[in-house]
């Protein structure tokens, strides 16, 4: 078993619910449901948002295993945890760990390589220029106090659902009656099995467009109540989000044919240009926020986990100090920004995007399975939220089932 390594300064619990949604509805709805709406468009069209809905259930399995583990053990670095737990293994808990670094870097190299084209509207500099900046402005705002930098990330996240918002709001203002009368088409005929396995496939694109909302378990050591904050900010972040996916992507398919979102490569922006007459810079705009907002909550969590790490005596001591002024960890946040910042100006992205999407698909498969053999262990507390053990099975079962259909699709 590793030991635990006393941080120089503990870390601050002084997230409230209002935070935690913030944070959690920030790292899961970033600038992705800008391209993939047009994506999801060019393979299932009309029946686009039913694929969304069938993702969202799917995740909502996971994210009942992510609330009781959360709440079993509310602690950074919180995949690691939960599988030491389970398997009393190590290495195989540093291994889940390190995935979730990985992972999470790779995902915010590419959130920082796609802001220079969104910011490059507006600013006239060269793309390592912009990236470089992008990463470490937003290091050092995820190196302020944790109530501070997740404020800030929360008023982009609002920008960022804002800009949603008036698209479903322009939508039912100029289609209202169509978004209603054909919602009928959103079904596909029982016997279509080509428009069954495509829309299959737009699941899979959709569960992407979900991911992050596991994030919140690396900060529940800052949550003030993290048995009562968990669990709901997980289930919010969740519904909110699919509430505005679906809704988005019905008032797009319904506003521009689905074969013009597929070509569109700005498809949102086509959208809201077509139902409002505002130029396309409106919405460039709030993507631009939203690569910002992207980038700066994964710092956040990246920093976390490195934390949580290295505070059970797996990586280095230095990493889990904490300064006493931020109570922030400083080192592990810079460690984060260094890598992001790596990945983002040295290394080819091409490819590696679409496998930190699947590993992140084997982190909810281990999730679920560490779930499943902690409480064959073990009973639940009476403090910590309840998973049913078939809820668990689901999780693992749809987690696996995705994985699966990616790799041989």
């Amino acid at each position: 078993m590793a030991t635990d390594v006393s941080p120089s300064s503990p870390l601050l619990r002084s997230l409230t619910l209002t935070h935690a949604v913030l944070y959690g509805l920030g790292v899961t709805i970033g600038a992705g449901i800008y391209v993939l709406v047009g994506v999801a468009a060019g393979k299932s069209g009309m029946h686009a948002p039913l694929a969304f809905l069938a993702a969202a259930l799917a995740m909502s399995f996971t994210a009942a295993s992510f609330a009781e583990l959360g709440t079993r053990m509310p602690v950074s670095a919180s995949e690691a945890a939960y599988v030491s737990a389970a398997s009393n293994r190590r290495w195989l808990s540093l291994g889940m760990g390190l995935l979730v670094v990985v992972t999470a870097s790779i995902t915010a190299a590419t959130i920082s390589v796609g802001s220079a084209g969104y910011i490059g509207v507006f600013l006239d500099l060269p793309p390592v220029w912009i990236i470089a900046g992008v990463v470490l402005t937003m290091g050092a705002a995820a190196s302020l106090a944790t109530t501070q930098s997740v404020a800030f990330a929360g008023l982009m996240t609002l920008v960022e659902i804002g800009g949603l918002i008036l698209i479903i709001a322009a939508g039912f203002r100029e289609e209202g009656g169509q978004l209603i009368t054909r919602l009928p088409e959103m079904i596909p005929a029982a016997g279509d099995l080509a428009v069954w396995k495509s829309v299959g496939g737009t699941t899979l694109i959709a569960v992407f467009a979900f991911i992050g909302f596991e994030h919140l378990v690396n900060i529940a050591e800052e949550l003030k109540d993290p048995r009562r904050t968990l669990p709901r900010a997980l289930f919010i972040t969740l519904g909110v989000t699919s509430i505005l996916y679906v809704a988005v992507i019905w008032v797009a398919v319904i506003a521009v044919p689905p074969d013009q979102l597929a070509r569109s490569p700005a498809p949102l922006a086509t959208v809201f240009q077509r139902l409002t007459g505002f130029p396309l810079i409106t919405m460039s705009a709030v993507a631009g926020v939203a690569t910002l907002n992207g980038v700066v909550v994964h710092v956040i969590m990246i920093a976390r986990v490195l934390y949580g790490i290295s505070s059970k005596g797996d990586l280095p001591r230095v990493l889990a100090k904490v300064n006493p002024v931020t109570r922030t960890p400083l080192v592990a946040t810079a460690t984060a920004v260094t890598g992001i910042l790596f990945l983002s100006l040295v290394v080819p992205l091409e490819g590696l995007a679409d496998w930190a999407a699947r590993g992140t698909l084997v982190i909810f498969a281990g999730i679920n399975l560490a779930l499943i053999r902690i409480k064959g262990k073990q009973d639940t507390p009476r403090e910590a939220f309840r998973c049913p053990l078939p809820v668990a099975y689901l999780g693992l079962f749809s987690s696996s089932a995705l994985l699966v259909f990616d790799l041989v699709f």
